[in-house]
């Protein structure tokens, strides 16, 4: 095993043993559904940067997957939709953190009437060789975990999630990034990227590697600001800004000409017309603003056209629009 994996199961070995509260900075508010009451030591433990449950995401009969279970939250929140015996099926390499979640799914068991342990299913293993079958699963999740890897075990994971999703099948990601260039003291401390921060990489490769492992559609869902590295709490000569992403990475067919990558940009038209087709399925409602892929935008912009605008990336998508 790689040094810095087993500095990362030594920090998440003693984060079993006592919950650190703050060990991650969550970006989004936990679910409040109803009906749904959480542990509040599984509280404690919520160790991600952001949220992999979305509704929209979710159908009746759906098997998830989750790697890296932490204090067991999110297989609570993903029973929550599934409702079914081995619906959620968690995986971590750290055994007390399997024990913690167990013990935590238990005391959840005993607060919510609708849920019982037998709907999540816990399996020792890990992220570079998920304990699976090929195309077993609907729906895939990590929260703060892949940032951690090195480039070629990073790719190797989301070619192990890209194998076992069935296709069309979704994975969710939610961890930091970083625009800035990580100073070589920062990305070499193994206990910082344990940490889920010096192994934060750009939007755009991070994106880049998921394209490369044969996700043809891939949903930016939001970005917003997560942590400061500045040098006076850190081994840096400048200020390093991070940021936390949500992304769906979708098995889609890859399209001839690339991915489709939406990144939040939309296509109004406001010409005299009624509608604007530019004859390659997109079709634009007077003044309605269309939500499109990158690809879509870009090629649409290229017309000229001063009756089409466009708009710049928001890194906000809900889903919709073009493609």
């Amino acid at each position: 095993m790689s040094d810095y994996l087993q500095t990362t199961r030594d920090v998440y070995k003693e984060a079993a043993e006592s919950p650190q509260i703050g060990l991650c900075c969550t970006t989004t508010p936990v679910w409040r559904l109803p009906g749904l009451n959480m542990p509040q030591r599984m509280l404690d433990m919520n160790y991600g940067c952001g949220s992999t449950v979305h509704p929209r995401d979710l159908d009746a009969g759906n098997r998830v997957l989750y790697v890296g279970v932490g204090g067991g939250m999110e297989l609570l929140q993903f029973a929550y939709f599934t409702r079914a015996t081995h619906s959620v099926v968690g995986i971590d390499s750290v055994p007390e953190m399997l024990d913690a979640c167990r013990a935590n799914l238990q005391t959840a068991a005993e607060q919510n009437d609708w849920f019982t342990p037998d709907m999540v299913e816990l399996r020792a293993g890990d992220a570079l060789s998920l304990p699976v079958e090929d195309e077993q699963i609907d729906l895939a999740a990590q929260n703060c975990l892949f940032n951690i890897f090195r480039e070629d075990d990073l790719k190797q994971a989301l070619r192990e999630m890209y194998r076992v999703l069935k296709p069309h099948g979704r994975l969710i990601l939610s961890d930091p990034i970083c625009d800035d260039e990580m100073p070589e003291s920062l990305h070499q401390d193994e206990k910082l990227r344990a940490l889920c921060l010096s192994g934060a990489l750009p939007l755009e490769q991070y994106v880049g590697l998921m394209t490369e492992a044969g996700f043809g559609t891939i949903e930016i869902r939001a970005r917003r600001p997560y942590r400061i590295l500045d040098p006076r709490s850190y081994n840096t000569d400048r200020r390093i800004v991070t940021e936390s992403v949500e992304i769906a990475a979708i098995k889609d067919p890859m399209p001839e000409d690339g991915p489709c990558i939406f990144t939040g940009r939309h296509a109004v038209y406001i010409g005299a017309d009624e509608l604007f087709d530019d004859g390659k399925g997109h079709t634009l409602l007077h003044n309605q603003p269309l939500a499109v892929c990158d690809k879509t935008a870009d090629a649409l912009k290229s017309l000229g056209r001063n009756d089409i605008y466009i708009t710049e990336s928001t890194y906000f998508y809900d889903g919709g629009g073009c493609c």
